[in-house]
């Protein structure tokens, strides 16, 4: 059986889900947070993203689409590995739900990825592909236009009710409120660095779940990024910080000088 993708709040490490009762207070603090603490642009969004999830009963995970330091859309931030390798097939065909949300500026939802009639062929092949059976995809507004979206997906058909999109909404405004608070006070250039340095960690998480994978017989991609988020968790440390460890020491020795040995 196809094991489930559904973050289960945080009974991963023995605490109950507390976010749901209010998902909005919970993403302010967060932003707060940021802002006192310095917390990383892409922690920060990582945890809205986790709270949109928790707070929505039928979202298995989720992921947003930003652009990188090319201006190409891209999926920085997710909560599953699930989420970039669906959206690979919209970003090499140009044609997506959450393509859609960031250029036309409204939610774009998908009821049923089996649905034939419905648009977005690729991308609702890679889901179902996936266990994905609806999506909703909501942009990330700014008084100068769209910065991207978050995306959301459901392990069922007709996954997001109207209310859904109006929770959803009201916390895409904060991760939106975030990003521009970001532009004004590095400037857009350090704002793409810190993105870029996402994407960099991203890769980084791919290369260790490999090295597990290789390691480990019978293991999969998710339950790698599993395993990754537990020693996260248990150790205190950052999700990114376990990957380079598990890739460092997986590394070849550098080669000896020229007459040595």
């Amino acid at each position: 059986m196809r094991r489930s993708l559904r973050r289960q709040g945080n009974l991963l490490n023995g605490k109950p889900n507390t976010v749901a009762a209010d998902p909005r207070s919970e993403a302010l603090r967060a932003l707060t947070r940021f802002v006192v603490s310095e917390a990383s642009l892409s922690d920060t969004l990582t945890r809205i993203a986790t709270i949109t999830t928790e707070a929505l009963p039928g979202a298995a995970f989720a992921g947003m689409t930003l652009l990188d330091c090319h201006g190409t859309p891209t999926t920085a931030i997710f909560t599953s590995p699930a989420s970039p390798e669906i959206d690979a097939a919209q970003y090499e065909t140009g044609e997506g739900p959450c393509l859609d949300a960031w250029r036309k500026q409204r939610a774009v939802l998908i009821d049923d990825t089996e649905d034939q009639t419905a648009p977005y062929r690729a991308f609702r092949a890679a889901a179902r592909e996936r266990g994905v059976r609806s999506t909703l995809s909501l942009p990330l507004l700014a008084p100068e236009g769209s910065l991207g979206a978050l995306n959301l997906y459901a392990e069922v058909p007709h996954g997001f009710s109207e209310q859904d999109q109006a929770v959803g909404t009201e916390l895409n405004d904060v991760a939106a409120i975030l990003i521009q608070n970001s532009v004004s006070y590095w400037g857009a250039f350090e704002l793409t660095q810190q993105l870029d340095d996402a994407l960099s960690s991203r890769a980084t998480i791919e290369q260790a779940k490999g090295v597990l994978m290789a390691t480990t017989p019978g293991l999969d991609p998710d339950g790698a990024f599993d395993l990754l988020r537990r020693a996260s968790q248990r150790e205190n440390i950052k999700l990114r910080v376990i990957a380079r460890r598990i890739v460092e020491q997986r590394a070849p020795d550098p080669p000896a000088p020229a007459g040595t040995g």
